[in-house]
């Protein structure tokens, strides 16, 4: 490797401090390297905040080096979405599950990446189309919630074009094996291995005692129905893709999730298992 895209959220590095360093340290090494900060924006009503990074597709590089937490990782992955960019990130943030390298392992890090000593693993993305409406793709999740003054929502969940449960719940994800750790673990669905290739249907606070996770075959196909729940009520719920809101879904509407075409290759360069990983960060 020798041409890097170094996207750092300002947040996680205000002063730009490990920015400017990994910077000079490529420039030294006889590397390129182009800096892009995140800018940040108002999401919906304005009250939720988010960091995007606006880059060209005619700009090419071998690796894109995100500095921040598993957050800004998604977020480079979504920005560079189709640009076949290897990303590595670096864990400014808490968890830090995609986020591999601490600060203080940035320098002997940098000379294995300038040195071609490191690995490149595909991550599954799952795909989440309205038909007539929107489309987008997730590395984590697609995930569906209530919205604006409704309660519980109705959610009738098909997996290949046939049913397979209905739900009243405050919502359901639909997780990547990547995602199993997010919200789909703080929900009670299962960790899977990230290497796997599967889906995972986890409802949100559902109202019944026997409404569990289930996990399909990256090969099935999985759509859910807005269903309504009282005459009086227009309910609305709402999409979002790795934590990005997508449009509000009335009943009716129906979003169709499969595995993506894509995928996102991450950097990976240490020989630590993933129950390891999971294990020091989770585990107490």
């Amino acid at each position: 490797m020798n041409k890097f895209l170094i996207a750092t959220n300002f947040v996680k590095d205000n002063n730009l401090f490990l920015t400017q360093k990994i910077e000079d340290y490529i420039s030294i090494k006889g590397g390129k390297s182009r800096r892009i900060v995140g800018e940040q924006r108002s999401s919906g009503a304005g009250s939720v905040k988010e960091v995007s990074f606006s880059i060209s597709e005619d700009e090419h590089y071998d690796c894109a080096i995100a500095l921040g937490g598993d957050g800004t990782f998604l977020q480079v992955s979504r920005d560079l979405r189709g640009m076949n960019i290897p990303i590595l990130g670096i864990n400014l943030g808490t968890l830090g599950f995609l986020t591999e390298v601490e600060p203080d392992q940035i320098i002997p890090v940098l000379d294995r990446l300038l040195n071609d000593d490191y690995e490149i693993e595909d991550r599954m993305n799952i795909r989440g189309e309205i038909p007539d409406k929107y489309i987008d793709v997730a590395l984590n999740d697609i995930v569906i919630t209530r919205s604006g003054f409704s309660r519980v929502i109705g959610l009738k969940v098909y997996v290949n074009g046939k049913v397979m449960e209905i739900y009243e719940a405050d919502g359901v994800i639909v997780s990547t094996p990547t995602g199993s750790t997010g919200y789909n673990l703080s929900a009670g669905g299962p960790i899977v291995s990230p290497k796997t290739s599967l889906i995972i249907v986890t409802p949100i606070s559902p109202h019944s005692l026997t409404s569990k996770s289930i996990v399909f075959s990256s090969d099935d196909v999985i759509e859910i129905e807005i269903l309504k729940m009282r005459k009086a009520q227009a309910e609305e719920a709402i999409v979002s893709y790795d934590g990005q809101p997508g449009p509000l879904l009335s009943p009716g509407d129906r979003i169709v999730i499969k595995k993506a075409e894509e995928s996102t290759k991450i950097v990976k360069l240490f020989d630590v298992s993933f129950y390891e990983v999971l294990r020091k960060k989770i585990v107490r």
